[in-house]
């Protein structure tokens, strides 16, 4: 199976996914973000009915579709993956996104009121880069709102255990704040996740172990093993202080 094939991975999450979250708090998001945490960043950011936001790694676009379809925002989804845009397109329905296939960086061109990053800044290693894009990206007094893996980089033997560890760059809170100043940017909003994603990735976990057989049979055993030793190893870091996850709001001053 390509690794761009995101498809058969949705569809094979998808009940699992949707048992582990309490009732209405999963919405199609690829993560341990909650339809409430999606909600009340979005009212950090000030999403509402008109306002222009651009979603980067949106992949299938959960979160997307729930602020679309209850704030009336105007909405560009960017992910790297085909597969997952042609998702994405296809659960929107009739809702008035629009989604664009990109690798970022670059940014498409703005100006935009709210660029969000949900639950991928890890996956950049070079986080200057990207926050010196966001800046133009944005109006005067646009808000980058975002969530953030922090804690040191991963150890070597960290890397050795974590599967795709060439997607996983953690990043002290202090660097990530001093690359925001840099480009202009201040935080202006932040709040700690960490308990909570500790206890969504226990549930996720339990969920894939359960539904083990039917979701190995759709993607494979292999990437089944990988997905769980991953979620483990969240779990244990989360546990143990290891990493922190944070959602923030930065406005462009």
């Amino acid at each position: 199976m390509r690794q761009d094939d995101r498809a058969p991975f949705h569809r094979a999450l998808h009940r699992a996914r949707l048992s582990a979250y309490a009732a209405g708090e999963y919405v199609g998001q690829e993560s341990f973000m909650t339809a409430g945490e999606i909600r009340g960043l979005a009212a950090q950011a000030g999403i509402g009915p008109g306002v222009g936001v651009l979603d980067l790694c949106c992949g299938t676009a959960g979160p997307g579709r729930l602020l679309t379809r209850e704030l009336g925002c105007a909405y560009l989804g960017v992910d790297a993956s085909a597969s997952a845009v042609a998702v994405a397109r296809d659960l929107a329905g009739d809702l008035p996104c629009h989604f664009a296939v990109a690798h970022v960086p670059p940014l498409p061109s703005g100006p935009f009121d709210v660029v969000l990053l949900l639950e991928t800044m890890l996956a950049f290693e070079d986080k200057d880069a990207l926050i010196r894009e966001i800046f133009p990206a944005l109006r005067p007094g646009g808000r980058f709102a975002f969530t953030l893996e922090e804690g040191p980089p991963l150890t070597a033997a960290e890397r050795a255990a974590m599967p795709d560890a060439d997607t996983v760059w953690l990043t002290p809170l202090d660097e990530l704040t001093a690359s925001l100043e840099r480009a202009g940017l201040t935080v202006t909003w932040q709040e700690d996740h960490s308990r909570a994603h500790r206890a969504t990735a226990q549930a996720l976990t339990s969920a894939f172990a359960e539904h083990a057989e039917e979701i190995a049979a759709q993607i494979g055993r292999r990437a089944l093993d990988e997905l769980l030793a991953a979620h483990r190893l969240w779990i244990r870091w989360l546990d143990e202080g290891r990493v922190r996850k944070l959602a923030l709001v930065a406005t462009r001053t």
